[in-house]
């Protein structure tokens, strides 16, 4: 498995982790441990968003890992 590959998978395991906090949030019934969801939410778009960022970065640098 390339670094391009596994960089994508990260991205990926991520995004459905936030979907999950995201639901967690709106499901709890405890507005604290909502709050608590919510901010996770927030931290994990950050990560996200910089994973992005460097795949865009590997794809630019290393034009084989474009589109695995």
């Amino acid at each position: 498995m390339t670094v391009g590959s596994k960089v994508k998978q990260t991205l990926s395991s991520l995004k459905s982790a936030k979907s999950t906090i995201e639901i967690y949030a709106t499901q709890s019934q405890n507005e604290e441990a909502a709050h608590a969801f919510r901010e996770a939410t927030g931290m994990v778009k950050g990560v996200i968003n910089d994973l992005e960022k460097r795949i865009q970065t590997l794809e630019f640098e290393e034009p084989q890992y474009k589109g695995l």
